[in-house]
């Protein structure tokens, strides 16, 4: 049977700036453990701290750009665009443009604080 997910849970957020996370499926909002989709909303200037997660990420850009770093440099994905990041992975997520960014994160297992992996400092 459908289950309807009638609001979000907004989650706080790691990094220099007020960013908005929305988790409408995961171990926070629905208790899944195996999915987590997320609507984020990060302000100009944003950047969290590096990560080496253990799950998948797919991301979908709706608005402004997100920059994804990475050992072999960096993306810049631009609304209608989406990357894709995988496990061990180490990347940092930041939204260098004016405009900030709006965009759909979901991880495969769902996200959790352990299994992010966030560099200290």
């Amino acid at each position: 049977m459908p289950k309807l997910i009638e609001s979000p849970t907004r989650i706080e957020a790691a990094g220099n700036k007020p960013k908005l996370i929305d988790e409408y499926v995961g171990r926070v909002n629905s208790g899944a453990s195996h999915v987590s989709v997320a609507h984020m909303r990060s302000p100009a200037g944003w950047l969290e701290p590096a990560q080496t997660p253990e799950f998948e990420e797919i991301t979908v850009v709706l608005k402004g750009l997100l920059r994804v770093e990475h050992s072999g440099g960096h993306l810049d994905v631009a609304a209608g665009q989406a990357v894709v990041t995988f496990p061990g992975e180490r990347v940092c997520y930041s939204t260098p443009n004016p405009e900030g960014a709006e965009y759909i994160a979901i991880c495969l297992p769902a996200f959790s604080p352990a299994s992010v992996h966030r560099d200290e400092g």
